[in-house]
């Protein structure tokens, strides 16, 4: 028969205040099963916990509930205080009565009892558990990151210079992604190539970096730590081997009409291209949705004048895999559709232009090599509105959230139409600032003080051409609402951000994988050894060390520990590509070496012990007993105990 025990979190008033958790508790008491219940005012505090050790042990407990916050929060603290108290911690349940029961009701009988049903389904759930034990499995040393913008180049050169394998798997021809379409970057107002153009190159150099581009992720399955990935590499049409890049073809090729994704529409490539002269691999391919040879099998231009013979017309996908332990989803973003628009007039007047698309016309490498000219008669605009929020935080455009970089990207285009435009005049429509970085609301400010950017507190309702000119509608909420209106040459929108197509899906599909998938995972040591061979375990079977050594001192401090209760929680190693080794000029982690360990941290409410190996810096962290607790209010009033 089970010997279940239930104990009911107060959550200091965040459950109190709603559910009556002293009647949850009576009414534990008379569930089928259940040997014990108790209601506590903070379940996850060290007495509350002692409270569970000591009823395990008491009444023999062979499963436990705890009626509290979401397991997402607490579930291991509290099945770290099971283990601890002799009992399987998989035989705890975590009943969630605050997110799905106090924080979405009102207070009342029904509350309760909602609670309590909770509270009973998870007693039943617990008496058809059985005890669990971790396993241990081999994890594949390589890992797989899908989009090659600025994240996925960096995230692959962080995990390539640490001495592992990297797959990087970029849709476009090249990598790069939005960043290598900016001009210049805030707040510094940095060349945007000068920043990306290096690590591209970087990437495509690495030893330990495999570079698949004009490519995409077909299927993933296994589990965490070992992943097969399907990757599906498209035709090019190119025999990259023999491909020098001298661009003979891209040059002769007559199909020379098709708008430029690079310059976001502003510009014409031809069907065989390089999306952008610093693109990473610099060799074309073949766009077979407007290459003349694939629509009716003439042309060929590129085959007959290619020295070298690398066109192959002929070539199909390819699909390869690859065995990797860890994914990484850098799928990047895109702007939010323009259709959503119809009242600003994009699309149907040539000068009402997007965001990316200014960054186009500001860049050197852009279809106006860097002058500020209209689209529609190659004039440069004298007069310009920046329309801040087109999208964001709109929720009848389907985006009620803040995109982030909206202010601080238009902020950059008007400092840079005034330095391309001098005594050209700018205009920002916005709803409010928000420059949350350092330097970004004194970027703002000089964009206002220093370069006479007129800011427009308020909305633009409605955008029309009259006589050769773009008018725009809007108030000015800063002045009782009264209506704006302002005669324009040019248009940007400041388009929301959104995430880029299939990148929700491609989410969705690894995280199925991860979670449905059966793992064979195990810590590298056992939760039940003491911390020094825990210490021991992750310096020899990790790091490659022979052996750790630590003072007299360091030894006092890991036995103060394990004698204060401390002695089964998990450890992290605290260290540096300079500081891991006894000897200093050994970088990252050399074989044979020994492990200095120079001091031992607690982190009481993140639950861990901190190794210090080495000269590593530290900041301070939270203390074990939090200062507010010192806090009080003296007999005049006065706050006392803060200092």
């Amino acid at each position: 028969m089970s010997k279940i025990g239930v104990f009911i979190c107060h959550c200091g008033e965040n459950i109190s205040a709603t559910v009556d958790c002293e009647k949850v508790a009576e009414a534990a008491k008379e569930m089928e099963g259940v040997a014990y219940a108790i209601d506590y005012k903070y379940m996850c505090s060290d007495p509350g916990q002692t409270l569970i050790k000591n009823a395990i042990k008491e009444y023999g407990l062979d499963g436990v509930v705890v009626a509290a916050c979401s397991p997402r929060m607490h579930e291991p603290t509290f099945r770290r205080a099971c283990a601890e108290a002799g009992l399987n911690p998989y035989l705890c349940e975590i009943a969630n009565i605050r997110e799905h029961c106090s924080w979405v009701h009102e207070k009342g009988e029904a509350t309760t009892r909602k609670a309590v049903d909770i509270v009973k389904s998870l007693v039943e759930k617990v008496k058809r558990n059985h005890p669990l034990v971790p396993i241990q499995v081999p994890i594949t040393k390589k890992a797989l990151v899908i989009g090659g913008g600025i994240a996925g180049i960096q995230a692959s050169l962080d995990i390539a210079n640490c001495g592992h394998q990297v797959i990087l798997v970029e849709k476009e021809p090249s990598i790069g992604g939005h960043m290598s379409q900016l001009s210049e970057t805030f707040p510094t107002l940095d060349c945007s190539q000068c920043i990306l153009t290096p690590r591209m190159v970087e990437v495509a150099q690495h030893p330990n970096i495999t570079l698949y581009t004009y490519a995409e992720l077909e299927h993933v399955e296994g589990f965490i730590g070992n992943f097969k990935a399907s990757i599906r590499l498209k035709a090019k049409s190119i025999d990259e081997k023999l491909c020098t890049g001298c661009g003979l073809c891209t040059t002769k090729c007559p199909n020379k009409k098709i708008p430029s994704e690079f310059n976001a529409g502003l510009g014409m490539r031809t069907a065989i291209y390089v999306p952008f002269p610093q693109a990473v691999p610099n060799k074309p391919v073949i766009d077979k949705e407007h290459c003349t040879h694939y629509r009716n099998g003439k042309c060929g231009v590129c085959e007959k004048l290619c020295p070298t013979g690398a066109i192959r017309f002929g070539q199909e996908d390819r699909i390869i895999t690859e065995e990797v332990g860890a994914i990484v989803v850098t799928t990047g973003f895109n702007v939010l559709n323009t259709d959503f628009f119809p009242e600003y007039g994009y699309g149907k007047y040539k000068d009402v232009i997007t965001g990316l698309q200014f960054e186009r016309l500001a860049s050197p490498s852009g279809p106006t090599f860097g002058e500020i000219r209209r689209p529609s008669d190659g004039q440069i605009p004298q007069k310009i509105v920046f329309v801040a929020c087109a999208g964001s935080r709109d929720p009848a455009k389907g985006i009620p959230y803040c995109s982030k970089i909206c202010c601080m990207y238009t902020a950059k285009h008007a400092m840079l139409y005034q330095h391309k435009v001098h005594g050209g005049e700018s205009y920002v429509f916005y709803m409010d600032i928000r420059a949350g970085g350092k330097n970004y609301e004194e970027f703002v400010r000089r964009a206002i003080e220093e370069d006479g950017v007129n800011y427009v507190r308020g909305r633009v309702a409605r955008i029309y051409e009259k006589n050769g000119k773009l008018i725009v509608k809007g108030v000015d909420t800063l002045l009782g609402a009264s209506p704006v209106e302002i005669e324009a040459d040019m248009v940007v929108l400041a388009t929301a951000g959104v995430a880029n197509k299939g990148a929700e899906e491609l989410a969705q599909t690894v995280v199925n994988v991860i979670e449905t998938t059966p793992s064979n995972f195990k810590f590298v040591y056992d939760e039940k050894e003491s911390l020094w061979d825990k210490m021991s375990t992750l310096a020899t079977k990790l790091y490659g060390a022979r052996d750790i050594v630590a003072d007299s001192k360091v030894k006092a401090q890991i036995r103060k520990l394990e004698e204060d209760g401390y002695g089964n929680y998990p450890i992290c190693v605290a260290k540096t590509q300079y500081s891991f080794a006894t000897d200093p000029v050994l970088r990252g982690a050399p074989s044979g070496h020994s492990v200095n360990i120079r001091e031992v941290q607690l982190a009481a409410g993140a639950e861990f012990i901190v190794m210090l190996c080495g000269d590593v810096m530290t900041m301070p962290g939270l203390p074990k007993v939090p200062s507010s607790n010192m806090i009080d209010i003296d007999a005049d009033g006065r706050i006392v105990g803060l200092f």
